[in-house]
Order: structure tokens, then C-alpha cells, then sequence
């Protein structure tokens, strides 16, 4: 795809800006969850890990050396992998009480997909021997 670096960087910038965003909120103890602040909860920072691991992806999405595109797959799809277990961990019904999912959270799961895409299909000029 042509312009799959550029869309890749795109999506792991906004994937990085998501984990700002409203991911849940628990209406019984009035807690909204971010991915960088879960006060009264144990679920700590769940995105702090998703926006380490997208800045690596962003980083590698510039580099135009095929050892970074092979490298990138493999970030994004741990990247995905740490998106699928927010999204169940935070979604997920306990003792009773569900929580309200945000545009945040499914958004987070949206961005991980595409960054994943976009290094599956990288622009590789193939060199004539």
C-alpha cells in the first residue's frame, strides 16, 4: 500500500491520544476509567503500556529499513494484544455492577487494528539486481 507508513504513524499518534480519553465509568462508585487513571480501582494505568509500545510502532513506522518494518509487526501485535485485554478487563461485569463503555475504549481496539494493518502491508521498494 502506498501510503501505509503514514497512516500507521497516524493511528499510533491517536492510539497515544485515546489513552487521554473516558474509557468507562462505574455509575455506582462515580469512578470514570482512563488509560492513565483508575483512582479507587486496582486496575492501575492500563494505557500506560499501549502508549510506550505506540510511540516504539510510531518510531518504527518512520524508519525505512526492512529490520524495522519486520520489527513493527511484531510491536503492533502485542500492541493489539494489550488492546483486546484492556478492553476486557475494563468492560467486564464484577459482583454485579456493569460499567458504561465509553468512545475511548472501543476506540482504542479500532486504532490497535489499524496500526496492525498498516505494518502488515508495508511500501518496500524492491531493488533490481
Amino acid at each position: 500500500m502506498k501510503y501505509s507508513q503514514q497512516a500507521g504513524l497516524v493511528a499510533a499518534v491517536l492510539l497515544i491520544v485515546v489513552c487521554f480519553f473516558p474509557w468507562t465509568y462505574i455509575a455506582s462508585r462515580q469512578i470514570t476509567i482512563t488509560g492513565l487513571s483508575a483512582v479507587g480501582t486496582n486496575f492501575g494505568k492500563p494505557g500506560l503500556f499501549n502508549i510506550v509500545i505506540s510511540a516504539i510502532a510510531a518510531f518504527l513506522f518512520v524508519i525505512p529499513r526492512l529490520w524495522a518494518k519486520r520489527t513493527n509487526v511484531f510491536v503492533c501485535a502485542i500492541n493489539l494484544a494489550w488492546s483486546i485485554r484492556n478492553y476486557i478487563i475494563l468492560s467486564t461485569c464484577l459482583l454485579g455492577e456493569c460499567p458504561e463503555k465509553r468512545a475511548g475504549l472501543y476506540l482504542l481496539v479500532v486504532l490497535a487494528i489499524a496500526t496492525q494493518l498498516m505494518a502488515l502491508f508495508p511500501k518496500l521498494e524492491v531493488k533490481q539486481q
